[in-house]
């Protein structure tokens, strides 16, 4: 008897491991780290981070779920009525567990700034009032 209640409870965790969805964050161009959604994956699929330079010159991120075979593989997009010019590329870098690509912290320094150009705001706007 014993035995069919700890092999019942085993098969019950096994059907709801098996079904599990992963959560990612997704965004198709990330802006300032802030603009997320969640999203669940389709079976088989990793979260992934992207991160990249427009024209080589402008940073862009972008986030969400992608086949594991398209994993850790840099992508470029070119234009090509302009002799395959490449408008960007980007790198995409995955990961396997539940909103592992989430935004970094801000860090002490960005903290900083922020809290500096709050009180240079909050002085200015004192003076000129």
């Amino acid at each position: 008897m014993m035995n069919r209640i700890i092999l019942s409870i085993f098969a019950v965790g096994l059907c709801f491991s098996v079904g599990h969805a992963l959560q990612c964050y997704k965004c198709d161009i990330c802006f300032l780290d802030l603009f997320y959604n969640k999203f669940t994956c389709a079976d088989g699929d990793q979260c992934f981070s992207g991160v990249g330079k427009a024209a080589g010159v402008l940073d862009i991120k972008t986030k969400g779920c992608l086949k594991v075979t398209d994993c850790n593989k840099t992508t470029t997009t070119q234009f090509p009525s302009i002799s395959n010019a490449t408008i960007y590329s980007l790198t995409k870098t995955c990961c396997s567990s539940d909103l592992c690509n989430a935004a970094p912290g801000l860090s002490r320094l960005s903290i900083l700034h922020l809290a500096l150009a709050t009180l240079t705001t909050a002085f200015m706007t004192k003076v000129l009032v």
